[in-house]
């Protein structure tokens, strides 16, 4: 069976909202025409349908299918392209708890509504993807509840003596899902391979695939720790996929700053040399929106025709070390960034209709909890203030520790330099060993002189309290980075 490459998202990442877009808020039938577009324009073979924190449109099949029917005749959904469904996690998200139930529920209608149109068995939806996935059982209960409750309730009848539910309003299908699971903490990401045995363990599965997160990573313990960590897990994945000899398809969420992941189209090429065991990337908004239709397609494209190999060799022991000792130190630091980041924040504008997914950040201490913005408005916050967030923690670092992680993160300088563009150091937020430390690693970087002067203007109205202008210069230096957080 096909595995998608390229996964289409609704991360709230874009400057720019799409010219099919009614408002500066996507919601609605602005999501059909995204999905269409990512598929058809884009080169996407797969869009993810997000449950989770927000009202979703059940009937994206029948919508897609009965507006754009010879497109999806020759690009068949289930088969050519996949449309796959995030659920919400009532193990977090109690509110939302139902919503999961619903959702398994809409799979079989889908079903029918394909059927409908071309009378075959092409399951149009088959998978499902479970956040903050943090056991087998929570994969057992949906992949179970779905056999049991949704496609198995056909041979049951409501009362007795009568007919049975498939033959009073037809039959279920498909009979199971395939359930991916999301690992978004650390404990649980470098844990994800013995979850994954024990799920499969009394299944006969060919394959699976594993969703990893980028960002929440990054938001908890750094940009460093988020790639290591992420690099460990997918050699475990690998080294188990092996042992078990079941093919194993890991998905990693990358955004365009480079402390979510930096793929942008014309990154391509790096971000898959730095996770080269990837089957599946995602394209978020900012990917799809705020670069030219070509340069997206050509990207699109060069991600789909790039063969998956090995992960690099990680020293985990080593690794291990250095993710302990800068998390700590990062948190430290962002402790004391949090009032200035939560302040900035509020003039990020929202990009999607939508309540915020549920975030795992929060550093406990005897002051009680520090709380921040997801990561997309806390990275947008503090490049706009001109500090990028990947400069956070790097002065806990010896020269050794430095050249260590060069083999391990690949992509370590090139993505420093990236952030380093749009640093400005005029600003006063950052600890003075980190630039002592940066010129000590001798990393040399230019400076984006046209987003420093905007930071420059957002500094000066913060600490003027004159921020009626704010949310105006927060967008335009994100014009110029392509990507709001």
């Amino acid at each position: 069976m096909k595995i998608p490459r390229c996964m289409s998202t609704q991360h709230p990442d874009n400057v720019n909202p799409p010219f099919f877009a009614e408002s500066s808020e996507m919601g609605g039938d602005d999501e059909i025409e995204e999905a269409f577009y990512a598929y058809s324009h884009l080169g996407c073979d797969e869009q993810m349908w997000d449950y989770e924190g927000k009202e979703v449109d059940a009937y994206v099949v029948k919508k897609l299918l009965t507006k754009y029917e010879s497109y999806f005749s020759d690009n068949r959904l289930g088969k050519d392209l996949f449309l796959t469904l995030r659920l919400p996690n009532p193990e977090f998200e109690e509110a939302e708890a139902k919503v999961l139930v619903e959702t398994l529920e809409s799979i079989p209608r889908s079903f029918d509504a394909s059927n409908l149109v071309y009378n075959d068995d092409v399951a149009p939806i088959f998978e499902v993807i479970l956040p903050m996935a943090q056991s087998d059982k929570s994969l057992d209960r949906i992949y179970n509840y779905y056999h049991k409750f949704v496609y198995g309730k056909q041979n049951y009848s409501a009362m007795e003596d009568d007919i049975t539910i498939g033959e009073w309003v037809g039959s279920y299908a498909p009979n199971k899902i395939n359930v991916i699971p999301l690992f978004e903490d650390k404990e649980h990401m470098l844990y994800s391979h013995h979850i994954i045995h024990a799920y499969l363990s009394d299944k006969n599965l060919e394959s699976q695939r594993v969703f990893y997160a980028r960002s929440d990573p990054a938001l908890n313990y750094g940009l460093l720790s988020a790639v290591l960590i992420n690099k460990i897990a997918h050699q475990k994945l690998h080294e188990l996929s092996e042992e078990i000899s079941i093919d194993m398809y890991p998905i990693i969420g990358v955004g365009s700053a480079p402390f979510r992941g930096n793929l942008m189209p014309n990154t391509v090429e790096q971000v898959i040399n730095e996770y080269p065991s990837i089957q599946t990337f995602t394209i978020q908004s900012a990917f799809k929106y705020d670069n030219s239709p070509d340069d997206i397609y050509q990207a699109i494209k060069k991600l789909t025709e790039t063969p998956r190999k090995k992960p690099h060799f990680m020293d985990e022991l080593k690794c291990y070390d250095i993710i302990e000792k800068y998390s700590k130190h990062f948190s430290n630091e962002v402790i004391k960034l949090a009032p200035m980041v939560n302040k900035v924040s509020q003039f990020v504008p929202k990009r999607r209709k939508r309540k915020l997914h549920i975030g795992l950040f929060g550093y406990s201490r005897n002051i009680g909890e520090v709380y921040l913005p997801r990561a997309i408005g806390f990275t947008a916050a503090l490049y706009s203030l001109g500090f990028p967030p990947e400069l956070i923690g790097l002065n806990c670092l010896n020269q050794k520790e430095y050249d260590f992680i060069m083999t391990q993160y690949i992509n370590f300088e090139t993505d420093l330099k990236s952030a380093l563009r749009y640093y400005n150091p005029e600003q006063k937020y950052i600890d003075i060993e980190v630039l002592d430390r940066l010129k000590d690693y001798d990393i040399d970087f230019e400076i984006n002189e046209e987003h420093k002067e905007i930071t420059n203007r957002i500094n000066m109205s913060l600490k003027k309290e004159d921020l009626g202008d704010l949310t105006r210069d927060v967008l335009m230096a994100a014009n110029i980075r392509k990507f709001l957080g």
